[in-house]
C-alpha cells in the first residue's frame, strides 16, 4: 500500500468507512482501524469516527506515515472507585479505549491508571498492571484491572466461568421487553460485522464456523420511553459487542450506535455516544475471597438523553 491514496466521495451521506473500503479496497475491518488510528484526512482534516458522513465530492486520503492522534491527559482522581496492592476499580469515561488498539496508542485507559499509581505511590518506573476484561471506547462504567501475577490468575479464571457480576444500563430503539437473547457470535458474518450465527439470512452448515462463541444476555425493561426503553443488560457471558449485536439483532439498536444499524427501519433518536454504561461489578476478591461489589453513577450525558426521552412521553 503507497504511503497515501487520494479519491473522491461518490455519494452524499455514505458512512466513511464504507467509503474508504471501497475507494481503497481495504477489508472493513481494515479500513475502520485506518479512521480510528488517524491516517485518514476528509477535506484535508483527520476524521477518526467511522460512522462520518461523507459529503458528495469529498477528498479521502489516506496517509499510512500519520501519527495517531495524541489522546494523552491524566486520569481524574474522583475516577479511582477502589485501589490496593491487588486490583484497581476504575469509572472509565467516554471517549478513551482500555487498551491501545494499535500500537502506539496514547491516553488509553491502562495508561492513565499506571500514571496515577505512579504518582500516587511515588514509585518510579510504571506499576505493573494486568487486564482482564475491557469495554467499548464509547462506553462509560466499571473496569478492573489487577495489580499482581496472582490476582490476574484469579479474575481471569472467575471472568472464564462467567461468576462475574457484570449489570449495564442501556438505552435502545424501541419498546423492548424483559427478555434473555442467546447465540453463537462470530468475527464477520458475512459483511465485516461481527454477529450471530442465528441471525444470518442464509443458515450456514453446522461446522461452517468453528471459532463461533455462545453469547447470553440477559434484558430487563425499567423503564419505556419515548421512541425507546431503558434497559438493564447482565452478561452471563463477555463476548466483544455482545450487548450491542444482541439488541440490534433483535431490532433494537443501543441509541448512539454507529455500526450495527444495517437494516433498522428508523428513525434513529439522537444521543451524544453509545448509550452504555457498565453500572455494577462484583466479583471474589483475589486476596481476601470475599465478594465485592461496585455501582458507578449514570453518567450526565445518558442522564440528559434520559430526561429529554422521558419527557417527550
Amino acid at each position: 500500500m503507497p504511503p497515501s491514496r487520494r479519491n473522491a466521495a461518490s455519494r452524499t451521506g455514505t458512512r466513511l468507512d464504507a467509503a474508504v473500503r471501497a475507494q481503497l479496497d481495504a477489508p472493513w475491518t481494515k479500513a475502520r482501524a485506518w479512521i480510528e488510528t488517524g491516517k485518514i484526512t476528509v477535506g484535508g482534516h483527520v476524521e477518526t469516527d467511522p460512522g462520518a458522513r461523507v459529503a458528495a465530492g469529498a477528498e479521502i486520503v489516506l496517509t499510512m506515515a500519520a501519527p495517531r492522534p495524541d489522546r494523552g491527559g491524566r486520569l481524574d482522581p474522583a475516577a479511582i472507585v477502589f485501589v490496593d496492592a491487588h486490583i484497581v476499580v476504575v469509572h472509565k469515561p467516554t471517549g478513551i479505549s482500555t487498551i491501545p488498539f494499535a500500537e502506539g496508542e496514547r491516553g488509553t485507559l491502562d495508561e492513565l491508571v499506571r500514571d496515577y499509581l505512579s504518582s500516587k505511590e511515588r514509585v518510579h518506573g510504571r506499576p505493573a498492571l494486568g487486564v482482564v476484561h475491557r469495554i467499548d471506547k464509547e462506553t462509560t462504567g466499571l473496569v478492573v484491572f489487577t495489580r499482581t501475577w496472582l490476582a490476574k490468575k484469579s479474575l481471569t479464571s472467575q471472568f472464564r466461568a462467567h461468576t462475574v457480576h457484570r449489570r449495564y444500563l442501556a438505552l435502545a430503539h424501541g419498546d423492548v421487553t424483559t427478555m434473555t437473547v442467546r447465540s453463537h457470535l462470530v468475527e464477520d458474518r458475512g459483511d465485516g460485522l461481527r454477529g450471530s450465527v442465528e441471525a444470518m439470512r442464509r443458515r450456514a452448515a453446522p461446522n461452517a464456523f468453528p471459532d463461533k462463541q455462545l453469547a447470553i444476555t440477559h434484558l430487563e425493561r425499567i423503564e419505556p420511553l419515548a421512541g425507546a426503553t431503558l434497559l438493564a443488560a447482565r452478561l452471563e457471558t463477555g463476548r466483544t459487542h455482545q450487548i450491542r449485536i444482541h439488541l440490534s439483532e433483535a431490532g433494537h439498536p443501543l441509541l448512539g450506535e454507529k455500526v450495527y444499524i444495517r437494516g433498522f427501519p428508523g428513525p434513529l433518536l439522537p444521543a451524544p455516544r453509545l448509550m452504555l454504561h457498565a453500572a455494577e461489578l462484583g466479583f471474589i476478591h483475589p486476596a481476601t475471597e470475599r465478594e465485592v461489589r461496585w455501582e458507578a453513577p449514570t453518567p450526565d450525558d445518558m442522564t440528559a438523553v434520559l430526561r429529554r426521552l422521558s419527557q417527550r412521553k
